[in-house]
């Protein structure tokens, strides 16, 4: 058979700058592609975000009998748009949806398009689905899969439990020209791996701790250092949701890739508390070519701490950025930019960065993602179906009500934007300070009109692409 893996553009009505800020190696559709490889089919992988206008194209010259397509929230609308012109090319092909909307939101793929959503880690059940297909023979129960039958989707059971040995390596061959685009900042071009998956943590504004039911699952250290041998790139980013959890596995991680004369540099999350409670672990880390941390410090103040279960205190994000500089670590610290923010709110953020000399603050604005807990009737951007408007659930635009007049709050939460990101985005990548600065004059090619009036959004918004 012919498979077509597709990973989703955004949507640039909706955020100007589009995939602009960083673009990382397709690394799930790269499994999937390996378990395709693996059965005997023919395989390619079309990446919009580098190339947005080639799907038409290559639908037509490849005549795909299954396409594949993931994303987050902020690509479903999307997905399905890929899943509706699949069909409307390739009438005889089916299509098949996963990834972290799919396992939370499921319901939001039960739609004529798609043919399989899954829920869950994907290779064994695009597996079972390639078999079906290649075989001809009727649907059939795949855990952690729903099949439509007869316009309605029959689940398969639950996921199976998950496991790093039925995950084969990623076939990174498929997007072998596109490695070279690439990129984090200025870690261009920059690979991926994954070394651990879940968290044990409870944060209440994250939801992959419940994607894997609070469970921590580590990999073994061989099979880390094997992939990282196939690797080109010089620059890794650890895709774990949290790799600093076990000191003592992280410690021994680090002497075989040593040992292994693998020669890289690294880039990964890190909790505030991991830092400080394993500064041995984070100069070992450094020894071998740790060079850069995304630190989640998420909120300054003590008491909206509290509230997003982070069980961390202003103190000690004060103490973990003296102990990066020590150590020569640079770091990009994430804050929430919470709805509720007046002024003040928007003023002591400010100071903070600029008095404690935050190099890289990163900020996304408090979304009640699927798979937290939210009040449902918060959300005020919808479909005309009613199910929220998933093309606005980027992490830069408020979905709820908001303290400051709306227009206010995305003012002050672009100036943040303007304020501390242009000495990095004016020289690295494609989202310059000059596209910044023409995005708040609302004169970006193609009649995107300005930011904040972008954001404000509507009750109902319709959707529109690149």
């Amino acid at each position: 058979m012919r498979v077509l893996l597709v990973y989703p553009n955004a949507n640039t009505k909706v955020i100007p700058w589009g995939d602009a800020g960083a673009i990382a190696e397709p690394i799930a559709l790269e499994y999937l592609g390996a378990v395709a490889v693996g059965e005997g089919h023919e395989v390619r992988l079309l990446d919009l975000r580098l190339h947005h206008d080639l799907l038409d194209e290559t639908l037509d010259s490849f005549q795909p009998d299954l396409v594949a397509v993931t994303g987050y929230s902020m690509h479903v609308l999307r997905c399905l748009e890929v899943c509706r012109v699949a069909k409307e090319r390739v009438p005889s092909c089916r299509t098949i949806a996963g990834g972290h909307h799919a396992t939370l939101e499921p319901v939001d793929f039960f739609a004529p398009e798609v043919d399989y959503v899954v829920v869950g880690e994907g290779s064994r059940p695009f597996r079972a689905v390639l078999r079906e297909l290649a075989d001809q023979t009727p649907p059939a129960a795949i855990p952690g899969t729903y099949t439509r039958v007869e316009g309605t989707f029959r689940s398969g059971g639950p996921p199976l439990p998950f496991d790093f040995d039925a995950i084969p390596c990623p076939d990174r061959t498929l997007a072998r020209d596109d490695r070279k685009d690439y990129y984090i900042d200025w870690m261009r071009p920059i690979g991926m791996v994954r070394t651990s998956i879940g968290c044990p943590y409870r944060c209440s504004f994250c939801s992959l701790w419940r994607i894997m039911g609070g469970r921590y699952v580590t990999r073994r250290g061989d099979s880390v250092v094997a992939e990282l041998r196939t690797i080109p790139e010089r620059y890794i980013f650890l895709m774990d949701d949290e790799p600093f959890i076990q000191a003592e596995r992280m410690l021994r991680l680090a002497d075989e890739i040593e040992r292994a004369g693998i020669d890289k540099e690294y880039f990964a999350y890190c909790r505030v508390d991991s830092m400080l409670r394993q500064g041995d672990v984070m100069q070992r880390w450094r020894q071998i070519g740790m060079k850069r941390l995304l630190l989640g410090v998420e909120t300054i103040f003590d008491e909206e701490s509290i509230g997003y279960r982070k069980r961390q205190k202003r103190e000690q994000v004060l103490r973990g950025l003296e102990a990066a500089a020590r150590m020569d670590i640079q770091l990009m610290c994430n804050f929430i930019v919470h709805p509720d923010y007046s002024d003040r709110e928007f003023d002591e953020l400010t100071r903070f960065i600029e008095e404690n000399r935050v190099e890289h603050p990163s900020f996304t604005v408090w979304t009640p993602l699927p798979g937290t807990q939210y009040d449902d009737a918060s959300i005020l951007v919808r479909q005309p179906n009613g199910r929220p408007h998933w093309d606005y659930f980027d992490l830069q635009h408020p979905v709820t009500g908001t303290r400051l007049p709306k227009e206010a709050f995305i003012t002050r939460y672009f100036n943040l934007y303007m304020r501390f990101l242009s000495k990095y985005y004016a020289s690295d990548g494609p989202m310059t300070l000059a596209l910044l600065q023409r995005m708040s004059r609302g004169s970006v090619p193609g009649g995107v009109p300005p930011l904040a009036a972008q954001a404000m959004g509507a009750e109902t918004i319709p959707s529109g692409r690149k």
